[in-house]
């Protein structure tokens, strides 16, 4: 008998489903203030500014497409009356056409795939005009992002059903599955050189990690089955998991060579609440292992975070509607990343360590962002164990 995301959690650790509970709350009382004026599209970043008083505002900053479908994605699961609440009176699939109608002027491959998975799911009858633009901007033999590359391979998944994208389909699973390096179970940033700079091909963050991981698991559970695939996603989750910090982090850039860590922060709320548990749980859907542990010690980082000590400044803001973005070394230019990127280069075991004790991760970065929400709701709300 299954049961669901929140009840599981409940059965495990009752103190965490609370801290679920208050974060899905947040994400709902917070989505309406990223919703742009009209109603159309969401902001790419709402930033936080200190008052006078001390209090904390914020201010919408940019637009983003794929922010909006990601929303999307995770808003689709609530009932019809708060999906109105979140999309400015629109339900999820409404929303998602207003988003299939922009697609003559989306550009980004990634946008567009998302934009189709959004698609897929909410059933929309335009499904097939977004899935034909993905196809427009995907150049076949062109190397793309990851992490886009994956969200191609998602959307194509969830449309078999309703369209032809039989042999899309399997070139897009194909595409991630060979863009492993030998027999690392960790996926590179890029699914073939060209992208990325020599001294940094090597380096591949979390989201290259969770995004091929999902995709790979909704493939294999989205026809009759597949095996490779789905052992290429179990490899995947079961490495991130292993290398897992003793605090619940989930560490931000790999090598993609060696499957190991080359700079652990930022540490990111969104990998906590959200983006690993959609993941993680999409795989065990799917007939893949159960991570639930990895899962409940990555989210009780937001409320108990080690890096900040005794400071332990809240990183959820009730009030506000937001969970703060990062906990982040604060160091120029992002310079540890840079320097343990080039020398992990050149010889994959060296850390730099004295590092650690000149930049240590104890900023905070104070914005929040839509998806952020939307992947949430996607990994709390969707889904049966």
């Amino acid at each position: 008998m299954s049961i669901t995301r929140l009840a599981a959690l409940g059965r495990e650790e009752p103190t965490l489903l609370s801290l679920a509970q208050r974060l899905l709350t947040v994400a709902e009382s917070g989505l309406p203030s990223m919703l742009l004026p009209g109603g159309e599209a969401f902001a790419f970043t709402m930033a936080g500014r200190q008052t006078p008083a001390g209090s904390w505002a914020l201010e919408q900053r940019g637009t983003s497409t794929r922010y909006a479908a990601i929303t999307a994605l995770g808003v689709r699961f609530l009932p019809e009356n708060r999906q109105r609440a979140v999309l400015g009176g629109r339900t999820a699939e409404e929303f998602t056409g207003l988003l299939i109608e922009s697609l003559p002027g989306v550009t980004n491959l990634g946008d567009a795939a998302l934009i189709a998975w959004a698609a897929a799911e909410t059933g929309h009858p335009k499904l097939s005009d977004a899935v034909a633009r993905v196809d427009a901007l995907d150049e076949e033999g062109r190397p793309q992002y990851t992490v886009e590359a994956a969200w191609v391979l998602s959307a194509l998944a969830a449309a078999r059903d309703t369209v032809d994208v039989e042999r899309r389909f399997s070139e897009a699973r194909d595409r991630v599955l060979r863009a492993r390096i030998g027999d690392s179970p960790l996926f590179p940033h890029a699914t073939g050189p060209g992208l990325m700079p020599w001294y940094r091909a090597h380096v591949a963050c979390f989201a290259d990690q969770t995004y091929p991981l999902q995709a790979l698991a909704r493939a294999h559970a989205s026809g009759d089955g597949d095996p490779e695939a789905l052992a290429a996603s179990e490899a995947c989750a079961a490495r991130v998991c292993e290398l897992q910090g003793d605090g619940g982090q989930w560490w931000w850039h790999y090598d993609a060579r060696t499957g190991g860590v080359v700079e652990g922060y930022p540490v990111y709320s969104v990998h906590q609440h959200a983006m690993a548990p959609t993941a993680l749980f999409d795989l065990t859907d799917a007939g893949g292992s159960d991570f639930g542990a990895a899962i409940r010690k990555g989210l009780a980082w937001m409320t108990d975070v080690p890096e900040l000590g005794a400071r332990q400044e809240p990183l959820i803001l009730d009030e506000l509607g937001v969970t703060w973005r990062k906990v982040f070394r604060g160091d120029p230019k992002k310079a540890v990343r840079a320097a343990r990127g080039l020398s992990t280069r050149l010889a994959p075991s060296l850390r730099l360590k004295t590092l650690d004790r000149v930049y240590r991760p104890v900023s905070v970065d104070r914005e929040c962002r839509p998806y952020e929400f939307g992947w949430m709701l996607h990994a709390w709300q969707g889904g049966r164990i």
